[in-house]
């Protein structure tokens, strides 16, 4: 009796507000259905919340790797909708395809086709073609919403940045780095306090990162920290 292929499944979405969209339903519709007409047994689905396309800091991806490499399940195959939701940036994109290959894994998309990890010239330039158009695609909408900002500040003498978040609107990310951070930094009889650079440190070790999908700064902590640590 032949063996039935096991994969994971691997879903994306870039911002916060897409969360509750459709993105996830469309990406795990496709994913199924192509595991499905393949006769593949689709053990688990990993989400990638929130982040964007263009950075190496993925919890969800992590969390993939690490079950692929130690678990022992035997599972060498994962599934995705389409390239651009491995990674728009494409050399955050082949970054991901080398840690793939590295571990002997094979990498499916429902949309554009076979393995994309083989080795032969053409799929690698076939692989490299999505991702420039991915890659393009995501400097254009950058560039227009930027010269859309640029026109309006032009016709009004203003432009909304982002706004800063209310208790109700504060993403779960967002507090749980808050609330590490004040526990982090809390003095107690003996002790100093941490700095701001070595809690940023402790939550990207533990694999927290921005709602723009960056690494935590002292910077960027610190500013977060003035806005928001009320709210807790």
């Amino acid at each position: 009796m032949t063996a039935v292929t096991k994969a994971f499944g691997y879903v994306r979405v870039s911002g916060k507000g897409q969360v509750d969209g459709d993105g996830f339903a469309r990406q795990e519709a496709a994913i199924r259905s192509y595991a499905k007409a393949n006769g593949i047994d689709l053990v688990r689905i990993y989400r990638e919340e929130g982040v964007s396309g263009t950075t190496e800091v993925r919890p969800a991806l992590a969390d993939m790797l690490v079950s692929l490499e130690q678990n022992g399940h035997g599972i060498k195959l994962v599934i995705i909708e389409k390239l651009d939701r491995l990674a728009r940036d494409l050399m955050v994109q082949e970054a991901i395809v080398h840690d793939l290959r590295k571990g002997g894994f094979s990498l499916v998309s429902a949309l554009e086709g076979a393995d994309l990890l083989e080795d032969d010239a053409s799929r690698k330039l076939i692989r490299q073609v999505f991702g420039a158009i991915a890659e393009y695609d995501k400097a254009m909408t950058v560039a227009k919403l930027r010269a859309a900002r640029e026109r309006k500040k032009a016709a009004t003498g203003s432009c909304e940045g982002r706004k800063a978040f209310t208790k109700e609107t504060l993403p779960e990310g967002v507090r749980t780095a808050l609330e590490e951070t004040r526990r982090l930094r809390k003095v107690n009889p003996g002790q100093r306090q941490m700095s701001f650079t070595e809690v940023a440190q402790r939550l990207n070790d533990m694999g927290l990162h921005t709602v723009q999908g960056k690494a935590y700064s002292a910077a960027n902590l610190m500013r977060m920290w003035k806005m928001h640590h009320k709210l807790l």
